[in-house]
C-alpha cells in the first residue's frame, strides 16, 4: 500500500459502536495475529459483524479489504465440542469486490466456558493498551506450598570472643529470607553456652532461601559481635511426617565473618562448632489465613492428606448498583471478583465502566472437609490506562459462605450485600450475586468427618503456642502475598492481604463490642431458660406449674424415663426449629459487627497503622480508653475465676471452718440418702424448689450465702 512497496497490516474487528484492534506488523504482507475478541451478546447494537485489514501509516491509515459477517449465521459452538476450524476468506474492497489477499480466521457464538474466553480482548477493553491488558483478564492462581521449618539450638563449643578476658554475653540469631528469629540468652555466660531453645519459621517451595544461623555475643548496648556463621540449604533438610522422632542432631562448623568472606583461600586448622537439629515438619498444615474463615486445612504433605469428599461449583454472575469509586476521572468503577478456596485462587475479568457488571463466570474446587469457607470479594482495578504503579485496587466488599451451612446438591443464588467499613464509617457498595452449589461424592466420608478433629495430627501431639501461630501465620501471609504479586498478571497484594483477613486479629473496639453481644446473644438462651424455671418456681402460671410437678413426680417414679426424655424432647425443638431453618447462606451483618453505629473515632483507631502514627495526646486518650475497657473486661474475667476457686475452696481446706461443714453435711447427706429411697428424697428437694411464693423468703437461701463466702485467689493478688 505504501509508495516504497511495503504494508504494515493490522485488522480492525467492528460490531456496532465496538472495535478492536490487532497489534501492527511491520513491512509484512503475510501476517500471523492469533488475537481473539469477544463481544458481550447483552451490548450488541448491529446484526453485521465487519472485519478490516488496514496499512498503519503516519497519516490516515491505508484500507486494504475487509469481509462481513451476518450475525444471523454465525454457528454456535458450546464447549465440549471442538474449536471451530479457521477458514480463508477472500478480502473485498469497499465496493464489494474481490481484491488481492485472504484473511483466516473463526467466528462463533461461544460461552464464559470456551477455553478462548479467558484469553480474549473484551469489547469493553476496546480502548485498553496493550500492556494494561493482561490486568483486565480472567486468571487461576495457586498459592505457594508452605512447610514449617523447624530450628532446634541446642549448645554450641569452643566460642573464641574478640575480648578474651571476659566471659561472652552469646545468643544465637536464625534468619531464613525476610524472617528473623532470636534465642534466648545462654543462662550460662562461657565458651560453651547451652540454649536448647526452639525456632519455628515458614518454608516455601522451590525452598530457593538459605537459613543463616549466627551466634553472636552481646557486648554492650546496641553493639553485637558475630563469633560465627553457618549458612545451610532448606532443600537438604530432612523431612518429619507426623510425630515421628526428630532427626539426630547435627555438629556443625562456625565460620568466622573474615573467613566467609575470604572464601577457600585460607584453611581454618580451628574453628567453633554449634549443634543443630533441623527439619521440615510435613505433618502440620501451615495456617496462611485466620482459622476462623481457613479453606483448607489439609497437612503439608501429599501423603497424609485425605481424599475428597465433594466438589464446590461456583458462578460469580453480577453485580448491581456499585458505587462509582472513580468519579473524579469521569469514569464509574471497573470492577473484577478475586475467590479464595483452599490454594487455588481465581480471579475473573475485569468488566469496564460500569455499576452493574456482569461476569457470568463458573469455577470448581474439590472439597475435602466440609467445615471449610470460601471468600469471594470484589475489587476496583485501579490499573487501567493512565494509572499510577503504587495505585492500590479499592475494596468493594467481602462475602465469606461456610460449606456446612449450604445443602449438599441445591443451587443457592442469591444477592448478598457489599459492605466495607472506612474511616468515614459503613459503606454498602452494592449487591454480588452469586450461584454456588457443594455436590457431595462420599457421604460416609463427609459424615465422618464430623466426628474428627479440625488440624492434623500434628498439631493436637506437638502443639504449637497461640503467641508463635500468630507470628507464624503472619509470615505465611506476607510469603503468599509476595509470591502471587509477582505472577503476570499480578494478584495484588491489597487484594490477597483483605482476602486473608491480615488485620483481623488486631484490637478493635468496635470489634471487642461485638463479641461482647454475641456473648450476650448467646447467654439469652439461658437466661430465658432460667426466667422459665423462675416463673415455674413462683407460680406466675399456675397451670404451667402444675403440669411440671405431674412431669417432676413420673420422672421421679420411673428415673429410667429421665434420658429417654432429654433426648425426645431435644429431637421435637429440632424437628419444631427445621421450619425455621434459613433459606440462604449467611452473608455479613453490618448490626451484629457493631459497624452501623461505630463512632468515627473508634473507625480511625481500627484504621490506625501499627506502631501508631497519630499525635500523642490522641493516643494517650485512646490508651486511657482501652485501659477502661480493659478494666471492666478484667473484672468480669476476674469475678468468673472467683467462681471456680471458690468450689475448689470446698474441699481444699482454705477456709478450715467452711471446709469442715461441707464435708459434715456430705457424710450426713450421704448417711440419710443411703438409708432413704433415691425418690423421696428426690421428691422432697423438687417440692422445696418448686415450693409456693408464700413459703418463699426474699433473702438468699443458705447454700448461696455459705457459697459465696467462701475464699478465692482473689486475696492473693498483688
Amino acid at each position: 500500500m505504501d509508495v516504497s512497496g511495503s504494508l504494515d497490516p493490522y485488522v480492525e474487528v467492528k460490531l456496532g459502536n465496538y472495535k478492536g484492534k490487532t497489534k501492527f506488523l511491520e513491512k509484512n504482507q503475510n501476517p500471523v495475529w492469533t488475537q481473539i475478541f469477544a463481544f458481550a451478546k447483552d451490548r450488541l447494537q448491529s446484526n453485521l459483524l465487519e472485519v478490516t485489514v488496514k496499512d498503519k501509516d503516519f497519516g490516515k491509515d491505508d484500507f486494504v479489504g475487509r469481509v462481513f459477517f451476518d450475525l444471523s449465521e454465525v454457528p454456535l459452538r458450546v464447549p465440549p465440542d471442538s474449536p471451530l476450524a479457521p477458514q480463508w476468506y477472500i478480502l473485498e474492497d469497499k465496493k464489494g469486490m474481490k481484491t488481492r489477499g485472504e484473511i483466516m480466521l473463526a467466528v462463533w457464538m461461544g460461552t464464559q466456558a470456551d477455553e478462548s474466553f479467558p484469553e480474549a480482548w473484551h469489547s469493553d477493553a476496546h480502548d485498553i493498551s496493550q500492556t494494561n491488558l493482561s490486568n483486565t483478564r480472567s486468571k487461576v492462581y495457586f498459592s505457594p506450598k508452605l512447610y514449617y521449618l523447624r530450628v532446634h539450638v541446642i549448645e554450641a563449643q569452643d566460642l573464641v570472643p574478640s575480648d578474651r578476658g571476659r566471659m561472652p554475653d552469646v545468643y544465637v540469631k536464625v534468619q531464613l529470607g525476610n524472617q528473623l528469629r532470636v534465642t534466648k540468652p545462654s543462662s550460662m555466660r562461657t565458651i560453651n553456652p547451652v540454649w536448647n531453645d526452639e525456632l519455628i519459621f515458614v518454608a516455601s517451595e522451590p525452598f530457593e532461601d538459605f537459613i543463616i544461623v549466627s551466634v553472636e555475643d552481646r557486648i554492650g548496648q546496641g553493639k553485637d559481635e558475630i563469633l560465627g556463621r553457618v549458612i545451610l540449604s532448606v532443600r537438604e533438610l530432612p523431612t518429619r511426617l507426623e510425630a515421628h522422632k526428630l532427626p539426630d542432631p547435627r555438629w556443625l562448623n562456625l565460620l568466622r565473618p573474615s573467613f566467609i568472606e575470604e572464601g577457600d583461600k585460607k584453611k581454618d586448622k580451628f574453628s567453633s562448632k554449634i549443634l543443630l537439629c533441623l527439619c521440615l515438619d510435613a505433618g502440620y498444615h501451615v495456617l496462611d489465613e485466620s482459622t476462623h474463615f481457613s479453606s483448607d486445612l489439609q497437612p503439608s504433605s501429599k501423603h497424609l492428606r485425605k481424599q475428597k469428599i465433594g466438589i464446590l461449583e461456583l458462578g460469580i454472575l453480577s453485580a448491581r448498583n456499585l458505587l462509582p469509586l472513580k468519579g473524579k476521572d469521569g469514569r464509574t468503577t471497573d470492577a473484577y471478583c478475586v475467590s479464595k478456596y483452599g490454594n487455588k485462587w481465581v480471579r475473573t475479568r475485569t468488566i469496564l465502566d460500569t455499576l452493574n457488571p456482569r461476569w457470568n463466570e463458573q469455577y470448581t474446587w474439590d472439597v475435602y472437609d466440609p467445615c471449610t469457607v470460601i471468600t469471594i470479594g470484589v475489587f476496583d482495578n485501579c490499573h487501567i490506562n493512565g494509572s499510577k504503579e503504587d495505585a492500590r485496587d479499592q475494596r468493594i466488599g467481602k462475602v465469606r459462605i461456610r460449606l456446612s451451612t449450604l445443602e449438599t446438591d441445591r443451587i443457592y443464588t442469591h444477592y448478598y450485600p457489599l459492605l466495607v467499613l472506612t474511616h468515614s464509617g459503613l459503606k454498602k457498595h452494592g449487591e454480588l450475586h452469586l450461584a454456588i452449589r457443594f455436590t457431595c461424592i462420599a457421604w460416609v466420608n463427609m459424615l465422618a468427618h464430623y466426628g474428627k478433629p479440625l488440624l492434623p495430627k500434628m498439631h493436637y501431639y506437638h502443639p504449637i503456642s497461640v503467641r508463635h501461630i500468630d507470628w507464624l501465620r503472619h509470615q505465611a501471609m506476607q510469603i503468599v502475598a509476595a509470591r502471587l504479586s509477582r505472577s503476570e498478571p499480578p494478584l495484588r497484594r491489597e487484594a490477597v492481604e483483605y482476602m486473608l483477613d491480615v488485620d483481623y486479629h488486631m484490637w478493635s473496639l468496635r470489634r471487642s463490642k461485638a463479641n461482647v453481644h454475641r456473648m450476650m446473644s448467646m447467654l439469652s438462651g439461658v437466661t430465658a431458660v432460667c426466667k422459665w424455671f423462675n416463673d415455674i418456681c413462683y407460680w406466675r402460671n399456675p397451670i404451667t406449674t402444675c403440669l411440671v410437678h405431674v412431669l417432676f413426680f413420673i420422672l421421679v417414679c420411673y428415673p429410667e424415663l429421665i434420658l429417654p426424655t432429654i433426648f425426645l424432647y431435644l429431637f421435637v425443638i429440632g424437628l419444631w426449629n427445621y421450619r425455621f431453618r434459613p433459606r440462604h447462606p449467611p452473608h455479613m451483618d453490618a448490626r451484629l459487627s457493631q459497624a452501623d453505629n461505630a463512632h468515627p473515632d473508634e473507625l480511625d483507631e481500627e484504621f490506625e497503622t501499627f506502631p501508631a502514627s497519630r499525635p500523642s495526646d490522641i493516643v494517650r486518650m485512646r490508651y486511657d480508653r482501652m485501659r477502661s475497657v480493659a478494666g471492666r473486661v478484667q473484672t468480669v474475667v476476674g469475678d468468673l475465676a472467683s467462681q471456680g476457686e471458690r468450689a475448689q475452696a470446698l474441699l481444699s481446706w482454705r477456709d478450715p471452718r467452711a471446709t469442715a461443714i461441707f464435708i459434715l453435711f456430705s457424710l450426713i447427706g450421704a448417711i440419710l440418702i443411703y438409708v432413704t429411697l433415691f425418690q423421696v428424697v428426690a421428691v422432697l428437694v423438687g417440692l422445696y424448689v418448686l415450693r409456693h411464693p408464700r413459703f418463699r423468703s426474699r433473702m438468699p437461701s443458705v447454700p448461696v450465702n455459705f457459697f459465696k463466702r467462701l475464699p478465692s485467689r482473689a486475696d492473693m493478688l498483688l
